[in-house]
């Protein structure tokens, strides 16, 4: 097989994956979200998040995984719109923002005192 086609399936094989990924992240940051906005009382708008950053970084163990920053609406009194924001590191939430609470998420091993 030519090199050429070796490097299209090659690239076509990891668009395929970083999209797949970047659904099931997003799905994570819309259950997150409607959590966060169901515990304070607020309305999850829209009921989707969108995506507004992506960069790497490196997680606890020093692994390099995907940073994904999703931003999303929501309404205190039914009639305005307000912004919040869930930033995943991999699959797992790292902060979520609603306005004028941020949410510090413990990792499995963590508490906070």
């Amino acid at each position: 097989m030519p090199i050429y086609e070796s490097l299209f399936l090659l690239l076509a094989g990891l668009g395929v994956w970083f999209w797949l990924d970047t659904l099931k992240a997003r799905e994570i940051g819309i259950r997150a979200a409607q959590a966060a906005c169901a515990e304070e009382g607020l309305q999850f708008l829209d009921d989707t998040v969108a995506g507004a950053g992506l960069r790497f970084a490196r997680d606890g163990d020093g692994r390099l995984q995907l940073r994904r920053v999703f931003v999303f609406e929501y309404s205190d009194t039914g009639d305005n719109r307000r912004s919040g924001s869930v930033t995943l590191l991999g699959h797992a939430v790292e902060w979520l923002h609603v306005r004028p609470h941020l949410y510090v998420v413990p990792k499995n091993d963590e508490t906070l005192h």
